[in-house]
């Protein structure tokens, strides 16, 4: 999967910023892009520290405004997609990526599959942590293709409780089709699609969705 995108040497831009560090030991130019000041200080100084070619910019991701300026794209952990106010909002993370993109540049988006949701939930899980369990509750909003997501932990050791569980925040889920749809009107095509960082092929019954597009 990484062969797929890798351009060692050319810039990279890197919205999340906390594995920009890797990014740049794999021999690329990284500009990371995150909202939360913390995370941008904690980059700045393990790239200093380093000597690491990497520089990154403490904004919302909406508002940085780079045209024909990346050989490849990151969004890691979501990278905010789905996360946003309204579906407009969500829509210009795309803008935004084709934007950034020289052409012939490659985009990889790491997010949950929105066809996975619509198979699966609303459902219930228990995981089993090192320091506590967890209960997981998942809602889907089908017409609106979003999920609510909440969670409560139980320390081992304590008495279990009913749950009352907390509403976490919205999220706006993409399936693959939508993906494309969205690309093809911003001049980019999907060339591959994964559930997991080994290279497994995606498919409607795997939560995680990876994916590989290119600007025309």
């Amino acid at each position: 999967m990484v062969s797929s995108i890798e351009r060692a040497g050319q810039p990279l831009m890197k919205q999340a910023v906390s594995s920009a560090e890797i990014c740049t030991r794999r021999g690329y130019d990284v500009t990371g892009v995150d909202i939360t000041s913390e995370y941008i200080e904690y980059a700045t100084a393990q790239a200093q520290a380093e000597n690491l070619r990497a520089s990154f910019i403490c904004s919302d991701i909406r508002e940085v405004n780079f045209i024909n300026q990346f050989d490849v794209v990151l969004n890691m952990a979501d990278g905010a997609i789905g996360y946003l106010e309204n579906e407009e909002e969500n829509l210009k993370i795309f803008r935004v990526v084709s934007k950034a993109l020289k052409p012939g540049g490659k985009h990889f988006m790491d997010i949950m599959n929105g066809s996975y949701a619509e198979n699966h939930f609303p459902c219930k899980l228990w995981d089993e942590g090192e320091r506590c369990l967890t209960l997981s509750n998942f809602e889907w909003d089908q017409k609106k293709k979003i999920l609510i997501y909440g969670q409560i932990d139980y320390p081992y050791g304590e008495v279990l409780y009913k749950p009352e569980m907390r509403e976490g925040n919205p999220i706006r889920l993409y399936t693959l089709k939508e993906i494309e749809d969205i690309f093809a009107g911003l001049g980019m095509n999907v060339y591959d699609c994964y559930a997991d960082f080994a290279g497994t092929p995606s498919s409607d019954n795997h939560i995680q969705l990876m994916v590989c597009s290119k600007k025309q």
